[in-house]
């Protein structure tokens, strides 16, 4: 009786999980890759922005200064006339922002207490850059187009509305700082101060610097640099993608037709194979499939050589039979030669019958979807049959059932009764008479498997054969056993339907002592309560 040593399972570190994109590495790496050209565009629009807002802030602080300062000394020069109840000279405080004020990209102008202007900056200052006039253009230069003097009204009008809306809340008390559209369309810093006597405000001192449009343009030429990395970015990108996934995937490609051509049997691309991430594992899965693809080949190459070789001996039997049958002059001999033509035609029968069911076996195990079964109802219906169809004579099947119920397996029924069927037949033709033969169902040492063991009563298993027996076409019939009956492929099916089912099927002999007492086949099947 077979004996199975119990071994301790090892202790197993659990892998760390890392955070993959949909489960996917690739996919997290071009996630990454995107996110980060977004993320130096979105990162030096947001630093640029701040730097535009300080830019501005800065220079409305600065415009506040001056302002401050000039509307001080306007108040407190004199510059008044009417007392008890002083008013702005218009005529002294214009000249006087004309001897003190002609700053380049700046204009000035101050209203009176009625919000009426007195003084511009841009029209009493007589002072222009001392700049060359542009030649004159030459004769046929196209002209640039007018603008439509009802935009430039349009443009004056909101202009006037913003600035007297600025100077009315000035006039309160109020100071202002704002950015606001100019007559020309442009935007501006403006400030706008009211000019105190005492704490009387005798009117309002405006501010403008024009330079809003050059700080937003260059804020757009410091932007490009940021553009032009997360294009550098994108473009890395992309050819990461082409060199680390287009181009192994084309490989793979190329690879797959060689076998499709029949160029090659299995494919081989070693540096793929050895990558973590999904190209390394579709290379994996595309080079296992094409060994088991190259190894089912040589199978059947092999299968046609064993079953040419086990047909051309009933043939040649036959054939030899067929020529001497014409030959022979007493009615024993024809009949002796008669008999064996039965056997081998018989002998030739089986042989083919086992052989397509064999060749049937893959498809069956590939087409039949795998479902839980309860192995001890299996055994059950298996034994029943045999119980209710034996004849005197008959080796009798009886069935130990020493796991209880529930014993359930994941696998196809059809084929797992085969393998039993043909572990009954194989030794029921091995028992003499009056032996019986033992289908076991018990729990197996490793509480992920149960273990099925078929005895029987008879000569046992030479000890060099106990491997061998599984082979296709191997046998080695007990004396007396009719000719022609077995084809030696039921073990070697046995075998191959139990792998399917991701188990494991061995045979040992039985022994009192020195002396053998019967073979046990042994069939151990994963437990379907212990599977992930």
């Amino acid at each position: 009786m077979a004996s199975a040593t119990a071994t301790a399972k090892p202790k197993t570190d659990k892998p760390r999980r890392r955070f993959r994109f949909g489960g996917s590495r690739l996919g997290g790496f071009m996630l990454a890759l995107n996110l980060l050209s977004l993320l130096i565009l979105l990162g030096g629009a947001l630093a640029l922005n701040e730097w535009s807002r300080g830019l501005i802030n800065a220079r409305q602080e600065s415009l506040t200064v001056q302002a401050e300062l000039l509307a001080n000394v306007l108040g407190e020069l004199g510059i008044t006339q009417g007392d008890p109840y002083p008013a702005l000279d218009d005529r002294a405080a214009a000249f006087w922002l004309r001897d003190n004020f002609i700053p380049v990209g700046q204009r000035a102008r101050l209203f009176d207490a009625d919000g009426i202007q007195v003084s511009d900056s841009y029209n009493v200052s007589d002072t222009i850059p001392g700049e060359p006039l542009p030649p004159a253009k030459p004769a046929g230069t196209p002209v640039e187009p007018a603008v439509d003097p009802a935009v430039i009204e349009e443009a004056r009008s909101t202009a006037d509305t913003a600035l007297a809306a600025e100077v009315e809340r000035a006039l309160q008390g109020e100071s202002q700082a704002t950015i606001r559209r100019n007559e020309e369309g442009e935007n501006v810093v403006s400030v706008s101060l009211p000019v105190r006597h005492v704490q009387q405000v005798l009117g309002v001192l405006t501010l403008e610097a024009g330079d809003v449009n050059a700080t937003l343009a260059a804020q757009r030429r410091a932007l490009m640099p940021f553009a032009f990395v997360a294009l550098a970015v994108n473009l890395f990108a992309s050819l990461v993608l082409h060199l680390f996934v287009a181009r192994p995937v084309l490989r793979l490609s190329a690879a797959a037709d060689q076998v499709r051509l029949q160029r090659a049997r299995a494919i081989s691309l070693p540096d793929l194979t050895a990558r973590k991430d999904e190209v390394g594992g579709l290379a994996r899965a595309l080079e296992s499939m094409t060994d088991t693809m190259s190894m089912r080949m040589d199978a059947i190459e092999r299968f046609a050589a064993d079953v040419s070789h086990e047909i051309k001996n009933p043939l040649t039997s036959i054939r030899s039979a067929l020529e001497t049958l014409p030959l022979v002059k007493t009615e024993e001999q024809r009949q002796r030669l008669t008999n064996l033509l039965q056997n081998d035609v018989r002998r030739l029968d089986r042989l083919i019958t086992d052989i397509s069911n064999a060749s049937r076996l893959d498809a069956e195990l590939s087409r039949d979807r795998p479902r839980q079964i309860d192995l001890g109802d299996l055994l059950s219906d298996i034994v029943s049959v045999y119980e209710n169809s034996m004849r005197e004579g008959d080796i009798p099947v009886r069935l130990i059932n020493t796991a209880g119920s529930g014993i359930h397996v994941v696998g196809r029924d059809t084929p797992l009764g085969q393998v039993f069927r043909n572990l009954i037949d194989n030794a029921r033709s091995f028992s003499p008479a009056g032996g019986e033969v033992r289908v076991i169902l018990e729990k197996d040492d490793n509480a992920d498997f149960w273990r099925v063991r078929v005895e029987d009563d008879g000569p046992g298993i030479p000890p060099d054969n106990l491997e061998t027996v599984f082979e296709r076409f191997y046998t080695s019939r007990p004396k007396g056993t009719a000719f022609g009956t077995n084809s030696g492929l039921g073990l070697s099916i046995v075998r191959q339907i139990v792998k399917a089912h991701e188990g494991s099927v061995f045979a040992v002999n039985r022994t009192d002592g020195e002396q053998v007492t019967g073979a046990t086949f042994t069939v151990r099947l994963p437990n379907a309560a212990r599977r992930g």
